[in-house]
This record gives structure tokens, sequence and C-alpha cells, in this order.
């Protein structure tokens, strides 16, 4: 968990000390966590803008920053096209890869002619064949993503 130091007036500080002195919130640390949180709850646009900011300077990944937009990532792809961002595609990391493996396990298809009596190995074996690994470049370093498949 991050730490910031900041200033605010004498009447903020007396009025968080009686928030706690009257049990509201556990300590000063939860009621500024919880301020900070229900003002990103209610202000979309501010939302959205930090996640933007924060994707541009490749600070974020596209799934980050959706995750912090509270978007899916089609939807963080298009508000990132709208601001003149350009995207960065492609796997960042092993976690990165993790969310994209485990949001495509959730995905649904209505074809009646599907393959679902495939085995796990026959998937991958397929998902290799179409899908190769590829160099990225994220915040000036190189990093190869590497996959199971031969």
């Amino acid at each position: 968990m991050a730490r910031i130091t900041g200033s605010y007036p004498d009447d903020l500080d007396l009025l968080i000390e009686g928030a706690v002195e009257a049990g509201v919130f556990g300590g000063k640390s939860d009621a500024l966590r919880e301020f900070v949180r229900e003002y990103f709850e209610d202000h979309e646009n501010e939302r959205i803008a930090a996640a933007v900011a924060l994707y541009e300077r490749e600070r974020i990944t596209l799934g980050d920053a959706a995750r912090l937009a509270d978007v899916d990532r089609w939807t963080m792809r298009d508000l990132l096209r709208e601001h003149g961002v350009e995207l960065r595609l492609g796997l960042v990391d092993v976690d990165d890869a993790a969310y994209e493996a485990e949001a495509a396990s959730e995905l649904e298809f209505d074809d009646e002619d599907s393959d679902d009596d495939k085995s796990p190995a026959e998937w991958q074996a397929m998902i290799c064949r179409r899908v190769r690994p590829s160099w990225t470049r994220p915040s000036s370093r190189i990093l190869r993503i590497s996959t199971s498949c031969g």
C-alpha cells in the first residue's frame, strides 16, 4: 500500500479526528481512504482521466487502466482513442498474460457447433497455432513473454 503525505486545513483535521473519536472511522488513514474512494466513485470523468493519464505515461497497462476506470477493456480502448492516446498492444508481463487468460476463459459463445468437447491440450495446440509470443516495449524495457507453446 502506498503512503501519501499532505497538508490540509486544521478544521478538516479536527473533523476527521472527531469522526474517528465518534467511531465513524477506525483511524485517520481509514477516513482519508474512504474520502478518496468515494470521490472517485462519484466522479466518473475524473476516474477515467486519471486512468488515461497513467496509461499515456506508460505507468499502467490497458487492463490496469480499465480496472481503475471501472470499465471493460474494449471501452477503455475506445476511451484512450477518444483522448488521442496511442494503444500499446501485447502482453506486458506475466500478470497481464494471466489476466488475459482469465478473461478469455470467461467468454461465452452461443455457437451450437462449438468444440466444447476438446481437451485442454487440444485447445492449447489450437491457440498456439494462432497466437505467437511477441516482443513488446513497455516503459523503455524490452520484455519477452514466453508461452507454453512449443
